[in-house]
């Protein structure tokens, strides 16, 4: 019988220097100074919505060009998809597949493996979406996005008085979270996905809000207005819940509590629209900007590596890579020898492996786990070293 755990918890080539903007909290930040910007693919009329997916390699929209671009190490930029009906953003559901924001038909739009296209959400209250723009999905299935007004079809109007911010449901019903931006565009979720943050382009401002019951966001709070001309647009988490957030021409790294903690300069003469975390311990930021796609490895060696360049204390980093098929790695930091155990869980609390337990020496302690004859879905470890207990959700994409 599998036992139950009952507690709470639940990204020729040119080369630009990463400039990092110091700040008070500068000395913590994770950013790596040294670090490189390659451009690895250019000749693209508006690139966006970056996703990276092992197997297949990074896909981004070209949104005047009406198509979906893949990019690969070994082959460089192909058309994957021609015409996209203008996407924009790109995300994965849980059963791994391509979920977007399609700007042309004024839809949320899920491609099949036989390449049939699904409608998720085209109307609310009986009037059409504006333009659906960037997307995250949740650990549950639920798909949230944003529906600003600024890439509605030529021609057309719009018929809905406000810009939204949506959740698709698990089971496929539309509901409006909150319509009090001007323009709602960048999304994502915090890692425990406790935080759900969405900018407000046109404004450069960071909101967050409290996600509550996985389904309704409430208590929305201005996290950080970025201080320059220009629109915010895509924007990523780390595992750390830093925010990387596109806007001019940089990224710009800030805090869970609101502290520019850097940013990442592209060429001047650029403005960044998207990123996303990429290849196979996804510590790569894609970053589209201009008409190129470019990648950096902005992290300090040490936090790709282990996750973190705070040691001297107990700590649990995120998989990687998250999602994966069919193994993945779980990394954590021990500042003292211990009685460690670390234990599998499924979607609902039942245990599903064991993978340590006894006493480790102090230091970084890498495992590897497999989930093969594993459903697919959502999993959670829990490591427990003393009094120190912390767990984290991965998704098995099979």
């Amino acid at each position: 019988m599998m036992k139950r755990f009952n507690s709470t918890w639940f990204v020729p080539v040119a080369m630009f220097l990463l400039i990092l903007t110091q700040t008070s909290a500068f000395s913590q930040t994770p950013l790596d100074p040294d670090a490189e910007v390659e451009q690895i693919a250019d000749q693209i009329q508006q690139p966006e919505g970056p996703v990276w997916k092992d197997g297949i390699g990074l896909l981004f929209s070209d949104i005047r060009g009406d198509k979906i671009y893949k990019w690969t190490p070994d082959n460089g930029k192909e058309v994957y998809l021609d015409p996209s009906h203008n996407t924009n953003g790109l995300t994965y559901d849980l059963q791994g597949r391509l979920v977007a924001g399609q700007m042309g038909l004024r839809r949320v739009v899920r491609f099949e493996e036989d390449g049939t296209q699904i409608s998720l959400a085209d109307h609310y209250d009986g009037k059409k979406l504006n333009s659906p723009n960037d997307l995250v999905v949740k650990s549950d299935g639920a798909i949230f996005f944003t529906d600003p007004d600024f890439n509605i079809p030529w021609g057309e109007s719009k018929e809905l008085s406000f810009n939204g911010i949506y959740r698709i449901s698990p089971s496929g019903e539309l509901q409006l979270l909150d319509a009090s931006l001007a323009l709602p565009n960048g999304i994502c979720f915090s890692p425990d996905e406790s935080k759900l943050y969405v900018n407000d382009s046109q404004a450069h401002k960071i909101y967050k809000w409290d996600v509550v019951d996985d389904s309704t966001i409430t208590n929305k709070q201005l996290l950080y207005t970025i201080p320059v001309n220009g629109y915010a647009d895509g924007m990523k988490i780390d595992e750390d819940g830093n925010i990387y957030c596109t806007c001019s021409s940089a990224v710009w790294v800030v805090s869970p509590s609101g502290d520019l903690l850097g940013k990442i300069e592209l060429p001047s003469y650029v403005s960044a629209s998207n990123c996303a975390w990429g290849e196979s311990d996804m510590k790569t930021l894609f970053i589209t900007a201009g008409s190129s796609v470019y990648r950096t490895r902005p992290l300090s060696s040490a936090v790709r590596e282990h996750g973190s360049n705070s040691p001297g204390k107990f700590r649990l980093f995120q998989n990687y890579p998250n999602p994966f098929n069919p193994s993945t790695n779980i990394c954590f930091d021990l500042h003292a020898s211990e009685i460690v155990t670390l234990k599998i869980y499924n979607s609902i609390g039942e245990e599903v492996e064991t993978l340590i337990q006894g006493e480790l020496p102090a230091g970084q302690h890498e495992i590897h786990w497999s989930a093969n004859n594993l459903a697919g879905g959502l999993y959670l470890y829990l490591l427990s070293a003393g009094d120190f207990h912390d767990s984290k959700k991965m998704i098995y994409q099979n």
